[in-house]
């Protein structure tokens, strides 16, 4: 089950950007460059979204007046983006009924980030989530929290494996840098002379069978961080 998001944004490459790195990250991604088309897609799906994303300068009418809108129709979450600094803009939106709200420029992780945080918050990512995330032979069980190697045998997992292996599997083929890893794991960043995530990496790639001079399943990428190189079936 694929979460659904709605954004709204008149800037084309920012609407294709943001697309673009949400569906990589396993969401439904729905777009609008103004009002009126936002309101026919939500009019569309709005049973079905579980966030949307306003941004509060528009052509034909403003976030303020569709976050109006969408809250007396709805109760799913909104974060609205501007480019104004103002504190006002900020409290007006969460007074409207806005459950987040981001500063031009942002990042595209932070959005992602807060995104998956308003689904935690509300559920959806728990009703969402899948439990089996398959790969060369291997299961991995998120609710026992067990994997379990091509001949059915558990095999023994830390917490830091099991999170770790987690969010590779969840992000198959995406380069992950060092910091992203060690703020999904140990939920801080570390310096440039910790080598704690690497001997925590190879650790995982002994017991995925992985080890040796050209690991198959997680790659380093050099100078950029590391790729989980298998195909992964969830289910």
């Amino acid at each position: 089950m694929m979460r659904k998001i709605l954004i709204v944004d008149d800037d084309l490459k920012t609407r294709t950007l943001l697309k673009a790195y949400l569906e990589k990250n396993q969401y439904e991604v729905h777009l609008a460059h103004n009002g009126e088309a936002f309101l026919a897609e939500f009019q569309r799906y709005a049973d079905a979204l579980s966030l949307v994303i306003l941004d509060v300068m528009l052509p034909d009418t403003d976030g303020f007046a569709l976050c109006k809108t969408v809250r007396h129709r709805s109760n799913v979450p909104i974060i609205m983006l501007t480019a104004s600094s103002d504190e006002t803009d900020r409290v007006v939106g969460l007074e409207l009924g806005a459950d987040d709200y981001m500063a031009k420029p942002y990042s595209p992780r932070e959005l992602l980030a807060r995104i998956k945080a308003i689904h935690r918050r509300s559920g959806i990512d728990n009703a969402a989530a899948p439990r089996y995330y398959r790969f060369t032979g291997f299961t991995l069980d998120t609710v026992e929290r067990t994997l379990a190697d091509p001949h059915g045998q558990v095999v023994a997992l830390t917490g830091l494996d099991y999170q770790l292996l987690k969010y590779f599997v969840e992000h198959p083929g995406d380069i992950l840098d060092r910091g992203l890893l060690c703020e999904q794991t140990r939920g801080r960043d570390v310096g440039p002379l910790d080598r704690s995530l690497d001997v925590q990496i190879s650790k995982l790639r002994l017991r995925l069978n992985d080890g040796g001079k050209d690991p198959h399943l997680i790659k380093t990428v050099r100078g950029a961080g590391y790729v989980f190189a298998a195909d992964v079936v969830v289910s």
